[in-house]
């Protein structure tokens, strides 16, 4: 397997980790449940875990694609920009959780307000992450790039 096969099976895990721990942590906060809470504050630290692979192989993705009919060197890189960006918003959010953990374990009187501030950590995780997915698929995808199909691609 070469450094794109792994990058694909790696890049949607920190996408759907960050929507999972943002699903979660706004189930714990409107029920009111530590354990729904813990859960989402882990899921987002192990998103940013099994993102870092994601990261790591996007070089050496774009290095087996770049050649490839239609691939778009501009593509590869407004993609690699914004996921590393998004990444680290991830990262800036799984420490967020983990520290809205100790928060929650020492019931200290801001523990919600660390939740609150994860979960928006999350959202914008996941947004920004899932905009980078989207802009990866168009590398090799050309047909989900905007106009497509259109008299000029034809």
């Amino acid at each position: 397997m070469n450094q794109a096969h792994w990058h694909l099976i790696f890049n949607h895990a920190p996408i759907f980790g960050a929507l999972a721990g943002a699903l979660l942590l706004a189930a714990g906060l409107l029920q009111k449940q530590d354990a729904l809470l813990r859960a989402g504050l882990w899921a987002l630290v192990l998103a940013v875990v099994v993102g870092l692979p994601a990261q790591l192989t996007g070089a050496g993705a774009a290095q087996v694609v770049k050649d490839m009919p239609r691939v778009s060197q501009a593509l590869i890189q407004h993609h690699a920009a914004t996921a590393r960006t998004g990444y680290w918003v991830l990262v800036a959010t799984g420490t967020l959780a983990l520290l809205s953990t100790l928060q929650l374990q020492q019931r200290a009187a801001r523990a919600r307000q660390f939740v609150w501030a994860t979960l928006l950590g999350a959202v914008l995780s996941f947004g920004m992450l899932a905009r980078a997915g989207n802009l990866g698929g168009q590398i090799s995808h050309p047909e989900i790039r905007e106009g497509y199909g259109t008299p000029d691609e034809l």
